[in-house]
């Protein structure tokens, strides 16, 4: 049966985090063994996503969060997809607390509560993480750009969206991904009317792709990347998302055709791309590497519908990049950027 608990704070045990601005503390080594000859336990732990943040499994809480490294006592596990379960082996009798290792926890999520639990007696537990998102809806990924993020290029028109929402889906255990898409438009176009779009849909996620049209302008393409109005356009993007409360995911800008384009505008991209990263360290959000995801298979000409817009093959690319990023624990990201989890207060 389960023992009663008491919902206090989930223990994070952190990892140093570069460029953080403090960062966090050296993570603590890892478990000892058990001692040999003495009895050990299972406990079954699921983390799962608190939407309304009162430390507790609602009804109505189905999304789950996978890859999470759950500490008790002795023993480790690892949260699994769909369901968000570990099983915690190896652990010893005692009153011990419940904790995760810092580096394993996904971008943006918090710990919002811990437990201490008794075993033998314990068998199960439930660990809470929150997401800084205000009244935004829960589950709700939004992609914000140009014709590349409505979809055009795509057999169904859709893009990478339900591509997207077929990988995250399974993952968390539950995921809507809306896109929203301006043929044409600039970053400094869409720049204007972030904050009516994001009024629209309230998303809890905003997937930001944009820079692709930028190339067009003469000013733009005649000079440097870092010339152009680009990276102030994505910034005052990302401004307006955070003080929604929404959490960023920015993309950088995707190649093109190489086949039927010049190959100068590629190596335009590759620049601002470069200054793109740089935007993510600095503003502390999350980076989705869209152009590395899509030259990673080699025949880059055999993504394309024409000599920009991706075909299937190329916006199943784009969704594997989204859900990388979305997904990977803080560890994989360390040496890139550290997000901010104080969106509230924007």
């Amino acid at each position: 049966m389960l023992k009663p608990l008491s919902w206090a704070a989930v223990a994070l045990l952190p990892l140093g985090l570069a460029g953080c601005g403090g960062g966090f503390p050296t993570s603590p080594s890892p478990s000892a063994s058990p001692t040999p000859g003495v009895p050990t336990y299972s406990v079954t732990a699921t983390v799962f996503y608190d939407q309304n943040g009162n430390g507790q499994l609602d009804g109505n809480e189905n999304a789950r969060v996978p890859g999470v490294d759950v500490v008790i006592g002795t023993g480790t596990g690892k949260s699994a997809a769909g369901s968000g379960q570990a099983v915690v082996s190896g652990i010893q009798a005692g009153t011990l607390d419940v904790a995760l290792r810092n580096e394993s926890v996904p971008y943006y999520f918090q710990s919002a509560a811990s437990a201490t639990i008794s075993v033998p007696g314990t068998t199960e537990v439930r660990v809470p993480l929150t997401l800084p998102i205000g009244s935004n809806h829960p589950n709700l990924y939004l992609g914000m750009g140009d014709s590349i993020t409505a979809g055009d290029g795509s057999s169904d028109g859709l893009g990478y969206g339900v591509k997207l929402q077929n990988l995250l889906g399974p993952h968390f255990a539950r995921a809507e991904v809306r896109t929203w898409g301006r043929e044409g438009d600039s970053s400094a176009e869409t720049a204007q009317v972030t904050r009516n779009t994001l009024r629209s849909f309230n998303p809890a996620y905003t997937l930001i792709l944009l820079g692709t049209n930028d190339w067009h302008e003469q000013t733009c393409q005649s000079r440097p990347p870092t010339s152009c109005y680009t990276i102030e356009s994505l910034r005052e993007i990302i401004g307006d998302v955070k003080r929604w409360q929404s959490l960023p995911v920015l993309g950088t800008v995707p190649p093109v055709n190489p086949a039927l384009t010049p190959e100068s505008r590629n190596r335009w991209y590759d620049e601002l791309n470069v200054a793109i990263k740089a935007l993510g360290q600095q503003e502390q959000v999350l980076v989705a590497d869209i152009n590395a995801e899509m030259k990673s298979g080699g025949n880059l000409a055999a993504l394309f519908d024409d000599d920009v817009h991706p075909n299937d093959a190329g916006y199943q690319l784009l969704a594997q990049a989204w859900f990388k990023a979305i997904t990977r624990g803080r560890a994989a990201s360390a040496s890139a950027n550290a997000p901010s989890f104080g969106f509230q207060n924007f």
